[in-house]
């Protein structure tokens, strides 16, 4: 994990407080740290690992769960399938894992997957995805609204003559996720004078050759765009090919979210990509982990744990990228 990005995120302040559940069975030590003696084996149910920062994050996970030693990661793919996360966690639980991560993806509840989990007497920590329906143990995640205002106010300030900007979302319809960053940006720019917004009918499915699809449409329909805001960097991505292969570098900017490598990389480079907010897989992810070790030994944890997401430009995009990490 990138020692800067995590540095930045430790500035900001992340308090650990409040109520949580612990696993019996643990010996607890200081700061809840302290593994039972033959260590820990967590249950990793990712909803899908299709895209780079679901992937980046189950890789996090497992490279912190290394540096610590004493616990062992299971990971679980459930390709997208809702069912198929249910069984992968009958399955870890079959395993006898002390605790399980959830990384729910585009997912908005799985009240079996929690509800077996509170049945087994088993803590789950929920990263980037709280579910809006079912109990869990702990969160940690970012505020995708105050991203996308922030995001907003960015692109207010650069189109003073106004313009008129695109909305590229990933999907489903009601992905509370997208429609927080979504709301976010809309709220800003929806009340500054000069801008009009333009929302893609289609989803970009949070991949670049989605972005890349929608993008094109969108030229053909208004070839007079300013900007173009998408929900994750990896749709971002894909519309900035769109735009380069039109001959439009110049005319129209770019913005995203979650501070992937590759949008980091054009963002110091100078490119028409100008703004992100950081929702760092790798950062939440292995947050995530020494949450359900903290909660294992005994810690006193807060409930939802928002992980700061700073807006990211030209100037401070070299704290933040880094070459060799896993998003």
């Amino acid at each position: 994990m990138n020692a800067t990005k995590l540095r930045g995120l430790l500035t900001a302040g992340l308090l650990v407080v409040g109520l949580a559940a612990c696993s019996s069975g643990s010996d607890t030590g200081a700061g809840g740290d302290t593994a039972k003696a033959d260590g820990y084996t967590i249950g990793v149910a990712n909803f899908t690992l299709s895209g780079p920062y679901f992937s980046g994050m189950d890789k996090a996970i497992a490279a912190q769960a290394a540096k610590k030693g004493n616990v062992t990661v299971i990971s679980t793919d459930a390709n997208g399938d809702a069912a198929k996360l249910a069984s992968n966690v009958e399955d870890l639980l079959s395993k006898n894992v002390d605790g399980v991560i959830i990384s729910g993806g585009p997912l908005e509840s799985a009240p079996a997957v929690l509800n077996s989990l509170k049945q087994a007497g088993k803590p789950v920590v929920l990263v980037d995805r709280k579910f809006q329906t079912g109990e869990y143990t702990s969160w940690i995640g970012p505020d995708n609204e105050a991203i996308g205002k922030q995001n907003g106010e960015f692109l207010a300030q650069a189109l003073p003559d106004g313009g008129k900007v695109a909305i590229i979302k990933g999907g489903p319809a009601d992905n509370s996720i997208g429609l927080a960053r979504t709301e976010g940006v809309k709220s800003v720019l929806s009340t500054t004078s000069g801008i009009t917004l333009v929302e893609a009918p289609d989803f970009g499915n949070w991949g670049s050759d989605g972005g890349l699809s929608v993008m094109e449409s969108l030229l053909a329909s208004h070839p007079d765009l300013a900007a173009v805001f998408c929900e994750n960097d990896a749709m971002c991505l894909g519309a900035q090919r769109a735009i380069a292969d039109a001959g439009k570098e110049k005319q129209i900017i770019v913005a995203g979210v979650d501070g992937q490598n590759e949008a980091l990389k054009a963002i110091m480079d100078g490119t028409n990509y100008v703004v992100t907010g950081l929702n760092d897989a790798d950062v939440i992810g292995s947050k995530g982990l020494d949450r359900a070790v903290e909660i294992l030994g005994g810690a006193q944890v807060e409930k939802d744990t928002v992980v700061p997401s700073p807006r990211i430009t030209k100037e401070n995009a070299g704290q933040y990228f880094d070459p060799n990490g896993d998003f």
